[in-house]
């Protein structure tokens, strides 16, 4: 599932391609996704532009004129594509384009110029609403959302505050959109892993300064990410490979089995199930 970085990529390369066009024509070819895509409501999007595309969480939000705001959540497979006359192009580096993927088209929107923007969705967990954009921040999706991570609001005496009287565990806790927006089961393995923290280990039993590290740790991981995904966006038109994959440089994740790569750690990666959700640790430098 896309996160944060993936998301925040993604934002990067709609706001390059199109911001300023304006949508010419709304083509649905299955509206089946988490939620039904509402062709009433989406007809009321031609002829309007797009003057900015911001990230909230893993959700975006393409802002239009006229008091329109489109709503996207990409799921487990959903993908944005940009094409004009020329080519097609990715939008982020965590898939890879076949030409099979055309029959997992669900919505297209053209714009002026020839440029086509495309949703993508194998699993179909994803969504697209319209909404206005006066709205947009009280929607059931977004009203509850923790801080951004990367943002000054993210700090030791929120982290505090929040986690007072509370006994469930760290993993649990990052996990937690409510607590902090964005942060998925990916990152939260690897900041947990910088911090050496095992994730299964309670709140109530973090000290001050493990939250000062969990809090440095999320931001700069996070920094890392985007930087490293943000600067191979003129490679996603390739067909093939995933140029700026942050996986080449995972420290646990999915490497169960494993050496822990940390220098003087001859512990072995381990793979854990916390509220369902795997966690890959290394149980010797992690405590």
């Amino acid at each position: 599932m896309p996160e944060l970085p993936e998301v925040e990529v993604v934002k990067k390369s709609l706001e390059a391609k199109l911001k300023n066009l304006t949508i010419k024509k709304v083509s649905i070819t299955n509206n089946k996704l988490r939620y039904k895509i509402d062709s009433k409501q989406f007809s009321k999007i031609k002829n309007k532009k797009i003057i900015s595309i911001q990230r909230r969480s893993k959700y975006l939000l393409i802002n239009l004129n006229k008091g329109f705001t489109i709503l996207a959540h990409l799921g487990m497979t959903g993908k944005f594509l940009i094409t004009n006359k020329h080519r097609k192009y990715k939008t982020s580096f965590y898939y890879s384009l076949r030409k099979s993927d055309t029959k997992h088209d669900h919505l297209t929107l053209t714009f002026n110029k020839k440029i086509k923007l495309i949703y993508n969705d194998v699993r179909k967990f994803g969504f697209i609403k319209i909404y206005h954009s006066k709205d947009i921040f009280n929607s059931t999706h977004l009203v509850s959302l923790g801080p951004e991570p990367l943002s000054a609001d993210f700090n030791l005496s929120y982290f505090k505050k929040y986690i007072h009287n509370r006994k469930k565990t760290i993993k649990d806790l990052l996990m937690n959109q409510k607590f902090i927006a964005g942060l998925g089961n990916i990152y939260c393995n690897e900041v947990l892993f910088l911090c050496r923290i095992n994730p299964t280990r309670r709140v109530n039993k973090i000290s001050q300064k493990e939250i000062k590290k969990i809090i440095k740790s999320i931001k700069k991981i996070l920094k890392q990410a985007i930087l490293f995904g943000g600067s191979s966006i003129k490679n996603f038109s390739s067909t093939e490979g995933q140029d700026g994959n942050f996986q080449q440089k995972f420290n646990v994740y999915g490497k169960e089995k494993t050496t822990c790569g940390r220098l003087k750690c001859s512990g072995t990666i381990k793979k854990v199930y916390t509220s369902n959700r795997s966690s890959f640790f290394c149980p010797k430098c992690q405590r």
